[in-house]
Order: structure tokens, then C-alpha cells, then sequence
């Protein structure tokens, strides 16, 4: 049997983005930076830790972002709305708990570009089927279409 307790309680808020969805986002998106690293995990040649505090960093480029889980999820959405406004950023794609009742979503994620819902649960390295839904949120500095919605699966 999997080990769950992790995801359930306040261990960590750190999850490590399963290496397959990466490698898929990272062929379309071509990453730069991953301001929410650690030196295990990280997926960028540059990367910020919890002690470069990524929320105070200027980004760059093509960035993924898997932000910590926790009470501060909110800021790190607000970051990458705020930085995907930038010359400097191409894009900003964000992999989240699709929680779709929550205020930072309704305040920053419906203001992406795209959303993609994921089928299914994630499978976070080293553990068993998430506990909740995820989601691929896009963020671009040009915003010449409506909000762009669909499934994205991981089959």
C-alpha cells in the first residue's frame, strides 16, 4: 500500500512534478527557471530554493512553477500572473490543485490565457494518486483571446 499521509497533512507542501508531464510541458513550452525548486527536485538548469526566495526573485523567460502546496499558494499565483505581465517572460505555466473555489482562483487563474484540466489524479514522484484534482494554468503577457478551457490528459 502507498503512502498518502504526506499529501494530507502539514509534513511538506512541497510535491515533485511527475518527470513525464514535465518533459510534455517542457516540449511545448521550453523552460528556463523553476522559481519553486529544491536542489532534489528541481527541473530548470536555473532554479530558485526556498532560501533564493523565489517570490522576490525577477523571472525570466519560459517558467514552470509547481508552488508549494500550503498557505502561501495564493502569493505564489500572484507572483506568476504579475511576472507573465513582463517583456522578459514568455510564458508562465503553473501546475495546480484545481481548486476551483478558492479566491486565488477566481482572482488570478481565470485571468490566464489557458487552463487545462488534468484527468485523473497526479501521481507526484514516490507517491500514490493525489487526494485532489490538478490543473495546468497558463499565464501570457498577450491577451488577445478569451480564456482558453479544455482536458488535458495524461494517458
Amino acid at each position: 500500500m502507498g503512502n498518502n499521509k504526506g499529501m494530507m497533512s502539514s509534513n511538506t507542501y512541497e510535491w515533485e512534478t511527475p518527470l513525464d508531464l514535465f518533459d510534455k510541458l517542457n516540449a511545448e513550452f521550453h523552460f528556463d527557471l523553476d522559481p519553486c525548486a529544491t536542489h532534489e527536485n528541481k527541473k530548470c538548469l536555473t532554479f530558485f530554493t526556498i532560501d533564493d526566495d523565489g517570490l522576490e526573485q525577477e523571472w525570466f523567460g519560459s517558467v514552470f512553477m509547481n508552488p508549494p502546496y500550503g498557505n502561501l499558494i495564493a502569493k505564489w499565483i500572484e507572483k506568476a500572473f504579475l511576472e507573465s505581465q513582463k517583456v522578459s517572460i514568455r510564458s508562465v505555466v503553473c501546475l495546480l490543485p484545481a481548486r476551483t473555489d478558492t479566491r486565488w482562483f477566481h482572482d488570478y487563474c481565470m485571468l490566464a490565457n489557458e487552463i487545462r484540466f488534468i484527468k485523473g489524479r497526479l501521481r507526484f514522484s514516490g507517491m500514490d494518486p493525489a487526494p485532489f484534482p490538478s490543473m495546468i494554468v497558463i499565464f501570457k503577457r498577450c491577451r488577445n483571446k478569451i480564456l482558453e478551457v479544455r482536458t488535458y490528459g495524461t494517458d
